[in-house]
């Protein structure tokens, strides 16, 4: 089966791009904008309209696969390629990837996926994750209509994997309704919650952390009084931004003693803990998470650590994993590019006895969700995060229906 065009259609995604240095900078909240003036390059507002491509692959029979290109929130933040703009992007796909494309077969989703991931502009540089990210969701659909498989049947035939036969589980992300959406997530029993977005010392955190324990046993206490079965144990898994570093001068020995605090204040549930410090250097980064996981691991304090900051590419979370920074690294997919990065990296965490949380973005679309799906059930991470949007409903909507889609035809193939 050969591939007979490649169409392009601009779209929107399920958040925001946010200029995060603009924000960083001082940038206020108006409603649900912000007052000031942009400060990243591409950027007309330090708010704007996500968006997304999205690229349909039309095979010679006359099937239509499809993949969405999309960036995260910050984009053009933190090292990562500029600003996501539809209308600045379609003509790259249609000048160096559509040639390219058509007329090729489609036997093999790793092979066209690479070398795509690999393209590179006339001056050297590689192409923009966000294409790189969604053309490969596309190919992945090709080839897997082309041999009528479901998309993580292409992956595990691909990279002798097995196709999960039960849900991974999901984490849900709150925002900053951070109580409200806490209900929603345990009325719809999701497994791993809140994410919380405590991304301020102040008035999140607490100057002595005094604020995220007094809300993790509300989260402890909410769960147990909302419950409708008793099995119902989810984990609970907060972002803090880096702010219990800031919070006690990245001192480990007094953020090992917080941890055992947070342990008790989680207790019975289990607790993980995102981005505890953020030291603004890789190779540091890697070395205090790696001392903090190891204290905890000795101390027998009952706290998962999670990487996320600085841990962004393929060759990062290599490092990361190789060096135990962290007991779960999170894989940011759209930051990855090609998809075929994402199912690798799973993949080596998994090798390396490091727990693998397939996350992403608010910004991405219903389609990059939808196939993200299918990557988690063909390599089985620990979990994989709720998406599109900030508004808890969506995003588990679409990855719990997409996953239950999945585990329905393989039990009606056997019967």
């Amino acid at each position: 089966m050969k591939i007979l065009d490649v169409v392009c259609a601009k779209g929107r995604t399920g958040f925001y791009f946010d200029d995060q240095r603009a924000i960083k900078a001082g940038a206020a909240h108006d409603g649900f904008t912000y007052i000031g003036q942009p400060v990243t390059d591409g950027f007309k507002a330090v708010r704007q309209a996500g968006e997304a491509v999205s690229v349909m692959i039309i095979l010679e029979d006359g099937q239509i696969a499809y993949g969405d290109c999309a960036a995260v929130q910050y984009s053009g933040a933190g090292g990562r390629d500029p600003l996501f703009l539809a209308e600045d992007f379609i003509p790259v796909i249609e000048k160096m990837i559509k040639p390219r494309l058509v007329g090729r077969e489609l036997a093999s989703f790793k092979q066209l996926a690479e070398e795509i991931d690999n393209l590179n502009y006339e001056n050297g540089k590689r192409i923009h994750t966000a294409l790189r990210y969604g053309v490969t969701q596309a190919i992945l659909d090709a080839v897997a209509k082309a041999k009528k498989q479901l998309m993580c049947e292409v992956i595990a035939d691909e990279y002798n994997t097995q196709v999960s036969d039960k849900g991974i589980a999901i984490f849900t992300q709150s925002g900053d309704d951070r109580y409200n959406n806490v209900d929603k997530m345990i009325i719809k029993h999701a497994e791993v919650l809140p994410h919380g977005l405590i991304n301020n010392v102040k008035e999140k955190l607490g100057e002595n952390g005094e604020l995220l324990l007094e809300y993790v046993g509300w989260l402890r206490d909410r769960v147990a009084k909302l419950k409708t079965t008793a099995d119902y144990a989810p984990v609970l898994h907060i972002d803090v931004y880096g702010t219990i570093g800031l919070a006690f001068k990245n001192d480990v020995a007094r953020m090992v003693e917080y941890f055992r605090q947070l342990e008790k204040a989680a207790a019975p549930l289990k607790l993980r803990i995102e981005g505890p410090v953020d030291v603004e250097d890789r190779e540091k980064q890697i070395e205090v998470l790696a001392e903090i996981t190891s204290r905890l691991h000795t101390e027998n304090i009952n706290v998962e650590i999670v990487a996320d900051e600085w841990c962004n590419t393929f060759e990062d979370i290599k490092d990361f994993a190789d060096k135990g920074a962290g007991d779960m690294l999170q894989i940011k997919t759209p930051d990855l590019g090609g998809i075929n990065n994402i199912i690798e990296a799973v993949l080596y965490c998994k090798q390396k006895g490091v727990g693998a949380y397939q996350g992403g973005t608010c910004n991405e679309t219903n389609r990059s969700a939808e196939v993200c799906v299918h990557i988690a059930m063909a390599t089985q991470p620990v979990q994989m995060l709720a998406k599109p949007g900030m508004g808890v409903d969506e995003g588990y909507m679409i990855v719990y229906n997409e996953m239950q889609r999945i585990l329905a035809v393989r039990k009606a193939r056997k019967h």
